[in-house]
């Protein structure tokens, strides 16, 4: 079987069918120090190179605001664009949001990131917290577009919703809009797309850098398909017969087929093959620590599992670096959200196993909890883990073996688990000991389903983008002298703001739905409360009194997963007390540890003291919890 077919069924949703990761990033330095990359030769065609800065810009429509400087989400938003609003924010905001750049890419752009919270009431890293990112991928843009909105609606209804109020009061949400800024600006700027990162890569191992990506050969802004017409029988493709416009092509039965369907563009290196080298190459959806694998071909055996896309080593990548450090310095995050798209799916580790084998049971159930209800919030019909409930998305599915076999995989009929590396939901879950999901936004174009018989066709999609959209996500076939291949017809569906990502018609709905899944995972964060704490006297012993508080976790996650205590990413609650000056404790300690606290569970803790003849004052009763919180109060003595 082959081994790529399974992990392309989500890439089949995606419709950026070709963009397949297969890759081996140069070395970029040790982690924590930027290093100026060390690299091949590149190969150009042309004066065509690597990067935004070597490509003709493209002004679209979809990047367009309604009015420049104030928010909409009827357009996907550019990096300036973003950058803008979190500084604005940082401003109208100050005592509410920090801004700051917790890295550089690639190409040197800051990764801006913020915190929200109510700093009034309390640090950020003394309250329980959530990480989300969006736009690791390069092209996968609608998830930049779901974390603007989820910040933006925080803020908007801090002071107004009491939900929302509390929420920033109480808790710290970092927030990364852009994870991979040199990515999205190719995408968003160009009618270039990548995988990921833009590192220069040997996608073909031919020893040659990014040497034949697409050309936009009818200058229209998007990488196309491209229809040849040939004699009978010696084509692959037909048109669909069910189509009457004759716009929707099909594979054709063996020696039926009168088309031959490409890609857009041009052999550049005389390889016989087009497009095969493009942009980049490395995933950094596959460069974290956890279950990571080396490159095929750097496996020396050749029979030990490897991983596209994976980097030289684990974090070699300053964007997927940034996400790690940042982490570690901060453990009082118990959720992480790093969104892609589009199948849709709620999506969570692990990737090399099912959940059965390798979560906790009472981690299980939280999250089985969280993918029912976030499948009720974003109507998403899919939620899972990715090594078993991702990998078997289509099986029996016609119309996505039919996708399959146009792309030359078939995808098997029996269930079976199909193992992803270096993936950030294990990372997230099985080394942080956090709820992480990686949630896949859009459904690739499938909309409405129109005959009611469970399933959305390309030929439906088709009336949808000519009912609803004005026929503006498909382009006619139109004719075109190919500089190579003659007179053929470009055209087909929109491979950016339709297949990959919504179109800006409907994409708030699809930016917000998501949003309000991770909002609803921000309240569910744990929270540590003194419920009581007083003092009284010990009878029969002068002078002498004793503590008494009663804690708990008013949040529904526990202060830490099970895993999160295995792993000791967390350390047990503690209990202190801090006295006045003439009291002194008497056979205890300051600071008892108490285990980790689930919901509305109660601990209590007792400490004896002695106090000098005529002491009185205050002593401070803190619970410190590296997920939950920090909670203090005071009572009084003597």
């Amino acid at each position: 079987m082959n081994k790529r077919a399974l992990r392309l069924v989500a890439v089949l949703m995606l419709a950026a069918a070709g963009i397949i990761v297969v890759a081996m990033a140069q070395e970029f330095g040790p982690p924590g120090r930027r290093q100026e990359s060390k690299l091949p030769p590149t190969y150009t065609v042309g004066g065509i190179r690597h990067g935004i800065s070597y490509f003709p810009m493209v002004a679209y429509d979809f990047t367009k605001p309604k009015t420049a400087g104030k928010m909409d989400f009827a357009h996907y938003h550019t990096y300036d664009e973003v950058t803008a609003f979190l500084r604005q924010w940082a401003a109208d905001y100050p005592n509410l949001v920090d801004l700051y750049s917790v890295g550089k890419s690639f190409e040197g752009r800051d990764i801006w990131q913020i915190t929200i919270t109510n700093k009034a009431t309390g640090k950020d890293t003394d309250k329980p917290a959530m990480f989300i990112e969006g736009n690791r991928h390069s092209g996968e843009v609608t998830a930049a577009e779901s974390a603007l909105w989820f910040a933006w609606h925080i803020l908007s209804g801090y002071g107004q919703d009491p939900a929302l109020t509390k929420l920033v009061d109480t808790k710290a949400i970092y927030v990364k809009v852009k994870n991979n800024p040199d990515g999205s600006e190719l995408y968003l700027n160009t009618a270039q797309s990548n995988r990921s990162t833009v590192r220069p890569f040997d996608d073909d191992r031919d020893g040659l850098l990014d040497e034949d990506p697409p050309e936009d050969l009818d200058g229209d802004g998007f990488i196309l398909q491209v229809r040849r017409k040939v004699e009978p029988g010696k084509g692959t493709m037909m048109i669909d017969p069910d189509d009457p416009s004759g716009r929707l092509m099909k594979r054709a039965p063996a020696g039926k087929g009168n088309y031959i369907v490409s890609s857009e563009g041009i052999d550049n290196d005389g390889d016989g093959r087009v497009n095969e080298d493009g942009i980049g190459g490395l995933d950094l959806h596959r460069n974290y620590p956890e279950n990571w694998r080396p490159m095929p071909g750097h496996d020396l055996t050749g029979r030990g599992y490897t991983q596209g896309g994976a980097g030289e080593y684990p974090l070699s990548e300053t964007e997927t670096r940034a996400v790690f450090t940042f982490l570690l310095e901060h453990p009082n995050v118990s959720i992480g959200q790093t969104m892609d798209t589009s199948v849709p799916m709620l999506l969570h580790g692990p990737s090399t196993s099912r959940m059965s084998e390798s979560m906790f049971p009472e981690d299980m159930k939280i999250y089985q909890y969280f993918d029912i209800e976030g499948k009720r919030i974003t109507g998403y019909p899919n939620a899972g883990d990715t090594y078993w409930d991702y990998a078997n998305i289509g099986r029996g599915d016609r119309e996505m073996r039919t996708m399959a076999a146009e792309m030359g995989f078939e995808i098997p009929r029996e269930p079976q688990g199909q193992p992803l590396f270096g993936h950030s939901p294990d990372f997230g879950y099985l080394y942080y000991g956090a709820v992480w999901y990686g949630d896949e936004l859009w459904n690739g174009g499938r909309v409405k389903d129109y005959d009611g018989d469970g399933r959305v066709t390309d030929l439906e999609n088709l009336r949808y983008i000519d009912e609803e959209l004005g026929g503006r996500y498909f382009k006619p076939w139109t004719k075109f002298n190919h500089p190579t291949l003659g007179e053929v017809e470009i055209g087909g569906f929109n491979p950016k703001f339709w297949r990959q990502n919504p179109p800006v018609e409907i994409l708030e709905e699809w930016a917000k739905k998501e949003a309000l899944f991770n909002l609803f995972l921000a309240q569910s964060l744990p929270q540590v409360k003194i419920v009581s704490a007083g003092t009284k006297a010990v009878k029969k012993e002068a002078d002498t009194f004793e503590i008494t508080a009663v804690f708990t976790n008013e949040g529904f996650l526990p202060t830490a997963l099970e895993m999160a205590d295995r792993v000791k990413i967390v350390r047990p609650d503690a209990a202190s007390v801090r006295l006045p000056s003439g009291a002194e404790l008497v056979g205890v300690q300051a600071r008892q540890d108490i285990g980790h606290i689930r919901q509305n569970e109660k601990k209590e803790v007792r400490w004896k003291i002695k106090i000098k003849p005529g002491t009185s004052g205050e002593a401070e009763v803190s619970i410190l919890s590296t997920r939950g919180g920090v909670a203090k109060t005071t009572v009084k003595i003597g």
